[in-house]
């Protein structure tokens, strides 16, 4: 019986190929490998643009698998402790990637630590505790009730040449703690929490992917917020905030 040399030769080249990527997956690191699949997730997006369901579920089984010794972090360093005890602790905020499609990064939360209350216009966003135990508040906007005015409220500039009207009725989304080891946190552009609050029970590390990132020059610009518990409309007891916008930057 002959045997093809040809046909051996490639087979023998697609076995070896084969063999070479499945090493080249075991070989890469987390961070690499969160990279190159973020990279495909929002090859084709925008500002407002979700990833699609497919590719959502792939960078979720990647973020899901990390933890803090994959970016190379511990409760014990420096980042995670309080120096000065008349102050709030200090948030370190470790930049990792940033392009105009995407941004990854790790926030280093020491214990009581509190990232306030913010929003992430028309961004698809990915949080994983990496180690430590947070509460997580988030809201989303109730829809068809605009912006309305009140004396409490003045006009924001948010730089772009308008104004935003301060107060508008927001609805919780979530309102829990996590610890870890836990699954990923995802918001959207007008659902999932699209506005949250970190508050830091434990030495927290997050790492955040953003897509796309905040960019000022597009609007896309990280806004603050007060929050005022508003329990009854016409009679129906509701469990919304009056959400009262503010630019001070996060220190």
């Amino acid at each position: 019986m002959r045997i093809d040399k040809n046909v051996c030769e490639r087979r023998g080249r697609e076995y070896s190929d084969s063999k070479k990527n499945r090493r080249r997956q075991r070989m890469i690191s987390p961070v690499q490998r969160l990279y190159e699949t973020c990279k495909e997730t929002f090859a084709n997006c925008g500002p407002g643009v979700v990833p699609s369901a497919e590719k959502i579920e792939r960078l979720k089984e990647v973020l899901d698998t990390m933890a803090g010794a994959d970016v190379g972090l511990r409760p014990n360093m420096p980042y995670f402790k309080s120096i000065r005890y008349d102050r709030p602790p200090t948030i370190t905020y470790l930049h990792l990637h940033e392009c105009d499609k995407f941004s990854i990064g790790i926030f280093c939360l020491p214990p009581s630590a509190v990232i306030p209350l913010h929003d992430h216009p028309g961004m698809t966003v990915f949080s994983k505790l990496l180690f430590g135990e947070m509460h997580i508040k988030s809201y989303d906007w109730v829809d068809n009730l605009p912006a309305e005015p009140t004396p409490l409220a003045k006009p924001l500039d948010n730089g772009l040449g308008d104004s935003t009207t301060g107060i508008r009725l927001a609805k919780v989304k979530m309102n829990s703690a996590f610890r870890a080891p836990c699954k990923t946190s995802i918001l959207y552009p007008a659902d999932g929490g699209n506005m949250h609050c970190f508050t830091a029970k434990t030495a927290c590390a997050v790492l955040d992917v953003l897509g796309p990132p905040y960019c000022d020059p597009e609007g896309r610009h990280c806004q603050y917020y007060y929050d005022f518990p508003f329990s009854n409309i016409s009679g129906i007891l509701l469990v919304f905030f009056f959400v009262l916008a503010f630019n001070e930057a996060l220190v």
